[in-house]
């Protein structure tokens, strides 16, 4: 892989062309291209095993694809992460503002943070995603709504233009993950971050995608919503008959035989 170091086009956060990836002579991502626009919000959509979080592992820089490159901006712009999976210890006298002071970088540019500017800066990441109260909580007995807010608010502390997030919704009650949606869409509107998300589920990410990369058999169809989730897009996507579907405030994707929702 060519690794550009810069991307002249301003509105364009990060940039990614002809990404292939292949593990034990299996094609995961086949020549995938994606533009994370600035100030946006990107779902990876999928089924399980459609290469989602490859491709945020790519995006990411943690993992080199065979083919494909990426590029950046000029500035290099600094990244939030929230995996998919952190096992917590509920005994661990660990706090939720100690989950957020890891997310520092108590040196930036060589000169280290005063103890009242970190403690201002965890502070304030906790109260843009809701999460004051929790401060002094130990992460490990929140709920999952609860410690999906912690773990936004460390991936954020340190004010990156770039926040990608490992399926943030699964394992959420309904109620909670409609609470992270919002929480991330009032991310992007307030504190100038573009968010790249993964999910199988598009029912409530939809209203706030501005842009779909729908990934099936290594493949993505990208575009906005109304251009990807379609039939016919979906089923050249597939390579066969697909339907998407709306019923009871859902969105589905099955196969035109009435199959599974993907």
């Amino acid at each position: 892989m060519s690794e550009a170091p810069s991307l002249r086009d301003p509105d364009v956060v990060l940039r990614a062309r002809g990404i292939s990836v292949r593990f034990a002579g299996t094609t995961v991502l086949d020549d995938v291209d994606l533009d994370v626009p600035a100030g946006a919000i990107v779902g990876l959509i999928g089924a399980n095993g459609a290469g989602k979080t490859t491709l945020l592992r790519v995006l990411l820089g943690i993992l080199r694809p065979q083919e494909g490159d990426i590029q950046r901006p000029t500035r290099r712009a600094g990244v939030g992460y929230v995996p998919q999976k952190i096992a917590l210890d509920p005994q661990a006298p660990l706090r939720a503002r100690d989950v957020v002071m890891l997310g520092l970088d108590g040196a930036r540019l060589g000169v280290p943070l005063g103890r009242r500017r970190l403690r201002g800066a965890v502070e304030d990441a906790l109260a843009q995603v809701g999460a004051s109260g929790l401060a002094d909580a130990r992460v490990g007995e929140l709920s999952g709504g609860q410690q999906q807010r912690v773990l936004l608010a460390h991936a954020i502390v340190s004010r990156p233009a770039l926040l990608l997030l490992d399926e943030p919704l699964a394992s959420l009650d309904p109620v909670s993950a409609r609470d992270v949606v919002a929480l991330l869409d009032d991310l992007r509107r307030h504190s100038n971050v573009s968010i790249v998300v993964t999910a199988h589920d598009l029912t409530l990410l939809l209203p706030v995608l501005d842009r779909v990369a729908y990934l099936a058999g290594g493949r993505a169809a990208v575009g906005t919503p109304a251009e990807v989730v379609r039939d016919d897009v979906l089923s050249a996507l597939y390579r066969a008959p697909m339907r998407v579907i709306e019923t009871a405030g859902r969105t589905f994707v099955v196969a035109d035989d009435g199959g599974t929702p993907s």
